[in-house]
């Protein structure tokens, strides 16, 4: 795994679709191009969600860990 350092935390829990995309990428223009956004997300469908986000707009999914029910991801901002 590569070391990256998070710049910005977003907080989903007890969102459900579509809302941790929507906060994510509203959350993620805030931020400077190459920041690492940690998401933490309940919803299941956030996985699948995250992962084509992510490749529909070019941003890099670092990492992804499920701990005690909460989904985190480390995502890139790339442009």
């Amino acid at each position: 795994m590569a070391e990256y350092t998070v710049e910005s935390t977003l907080d989903a829990r007890g969102l459900n679709c579509p809302m941790p995309v929507v906060r994510t990428s509203q959350e993620i223009k805030k931020m400077s191009v190459g920041g690492v956004l940690e998401l933490l997300a309940t919803d299941p469908g956030s996985v699948a969600d995250m992962i084509a986000w992510c490749k529909s707009t070019g941003n890099e999914l670092l990492d992804r860990k499920t701990e005690d029910g909460v989904f985190r991801f480390y995502i890139r901002r790339v442009n």
